[in-house]
């Protein structure tokens, strides 16, 4: 009877498909709300309040409390740390999607599970693993102190600590991008002549643009806003060694609650542009996805 009913009636088959999977309106209007409701309370709520206290004294107070010296140098030395971190992780990214994703070598699952370490240890732990390595007492402390090389409490040490807990994220980004893509069109343009850095420059970097700048973006919302791996290695020297997030909590602390909510509006007008960015790069990557699998059924269908 049931077959019968699907031969003689696929209107109402397709109906009660619709109906199986689509909710009630009082139960979308009700999850809609409820997700409303959250991000009125978790995320619109918390940003409303950073830029009205930023704000409390007006702007004249606002610039000023940016234009502080030690302000400034917070600002100087994050933009500093991304700048080199963001490179870094962006040649790494590069490598080691195009080893994991183009060509299948033993250790390849090993290198995976290492691209993930920094989301599965604490940012404390992987600061305070500096710390034993390049502190005075460490292991390599002694050589350094005799060589007049300082890492730890200085730049060189919150770089390093930023470039840590950033690197998987423009890797992992580009990983499943290239693995979809396959390997003919670079056969096809290493069959015709092309040199490697012409395959990859015109043909490779091209098809994962959209990949690489979301993976740039995220990674340096991670970089400039990182607290905790920072925090350790950083001595908290005032003017010296301290980033924004650092210089954030210095002032909170000592009860300078407008100058501290207008160096945090800095951190959250850097996350609503991520978001922003963040969107629309989605946006043009679901697309770029959609049309490789598209091409890929072509040709399958060829």
């Amino acid at each position: 009877m049931a077959t019968a009913i699907t031969l003689r009636n696929p209107v109402a088959v397709a109906t009660k498909s619709r109906a199986a999977t689509t909710e009630n309106p009082f139960v979308r209007w009700l999850l809609t709300g409820i997700a409303v409701l959250f991000l009125g309370v978790f995320l619109f709520l918390p940003l409303a309040i950073v830029f009205s206290s930023a704000l409390a004294k007006g702007w004249t107070f606002y610039l000023a409390s940016l234009r502080e010296p030690d302000a400034w140098a917070a600002i100087r030395l994050t933009l500093i740390a991304a700048g080199i971190a963001v490179p870094a992780n962006l040649v790494f990214g590069v490598a080691a999607a195009w080893a994991i994703g183009k060509f299948d070598f033993f250790g390849k699952s090993v290198l995976i599970t290492l691209i993930d370490l920094p989301f599965a240890v604490s940012p404390v732990v992987s600061g305070l693993i500096y710390v034993l390595l390049f502190g005075l007492q460490g292991v390599l402390g002694p050589w350094l102190a005799a060589h007049d090389i300082k890492i730890i409490f200085a730049v060189p040490g919150i770089v390093l600590a930023t470039i840590f807990v950033t690197f998987p994220f423009v890797a992992r980004e580009l990983i499943p991008l290239v693995q979809a893509q396959g390997n003919d069109e670079e056969e096809a343009a290493l069959t015709l002549g092309a040199s490697g850095w012409q395959t990859f420059f015109r043909i490779t970097l091209p098809n994962i643009k959209w990949g690489l700048l979301y993976g740039v973006i995220l990674c340096n919302a991670r970089a400039m806003g990182e607290f905790g791996a920072v925090s350790v290695v950083s001595g908290h020297i005032r003017g010296r060694t301290n980033t924004v997030p650092l210089h954030i909590e210095i002032l909170y602390n000592e009860y300078q609650f407008v100058p501290a909510f207008a160096v945090a509006s800095l951190l959250a007008l850097l996350a609503l542009l991520t978001l922003f960015v963040k969107s629309a790069i989605e946006w043009k990557t679901k697309r770029q996805m959609a049309h490789l699998e598209a091409a890929a059924a072509v040709e399958g269908a060829v």
